[in-house]
């Protein structure tokens, strides 16, 4: 698989916004939750908090399956020199947090994981999660370009391809994900005035008042 600045590329292409949109309604892995209120809590409807508080205290993915979510979001989002993997920013927890909120989204991961277990077993006779990293990644690199994968790998290809949008919504909602492409949000600056070379382009200069009152120029 390719390192960081091409999944990048291929994530931007492929996040559904339907996806981005509804899983960031709640970011904030499960365990930090239990932990804390959520910092917004004042803003939620009462049957919000329920509702959240509800799938929290529900279990979806089994161990067994959490541990393949875990290295599939790893092998697409890996750690490099710049930021942490898709499991330092939680994202096991968030898919777990997902598939409660938005129920349709159980049956194609269940499926997928299972999917992809069967062909490891009857491939290398381990599931995913046991095989050696060569194997996981020979297996990934069967359904993760959907233009080159073959036609029998096409529930894989669609597994992948959701698992990949779950992974990439995840990990670029947390604070880790934001220092990861550089996002930075609304910070304060300071406007320096326009360029003197602009003013000379149409004929205009600061008055001595505005120059005085209404521009601060620093050296930077």
């Amino acid at each position: 698989m390719d390192r960081r600045d091409s999944l990048k590329a291929l994530l931007v292409t492929t996040v559904s916004g339907g996806v981005l949109l509804e899983a960031c309604k709640n970011p904030q892995t499960e365990k930090e939750a239990a932990a804390k209120p959520a910092a917004n809590d004042a803003d939620r409807m009462e049957e919000e908090k329920l509702h959240d508080k509800k799938l929290k205290d529900e279990t979806f993915f089994k161990s067994e399956e959490m541990a393949t979510i875990g290295i599939l979001a790893d092998i697409i989002i890996p750690k490099d020199n710049v930021s942490g993997s898709a499991t330092d920013a939680k994202v096991p927890d968030f898919i777990e947090f997902i598939v409660k909120d938005m129920p349709e989204y159980q049956t194609p991961m269940r499926g997928g994981l299972r999917w992809l277990d069967l062909q490891c077993l009857n491939r290398y006779g381990n599931p995913f999660k046991d095989c050696p990293h060569n194997q996981q990644i020979e297996m990934v690199d069967r359904i993760a370009y959907p233009n080159k994968a073959k036609p029998d790998m096409a529930q894989g290809v669609a597994f992948f391809n959701l698992m990949r949008n779950l992974t990439a919504t995840g990990f670029y909602t947390t604070e880790i994900g934001w220092k990861d492409v550089g996002y930075v949000g609304n910070t304060p600056n300071q406007w320096n005035g326009v360029p003197d070379d602009v003013l000379k382009q149409y004929d205009m200069a600061y008055t001595e008042k505005e120059l005085k009152e209404c521009v601060s120029f620093s050296k930077a």
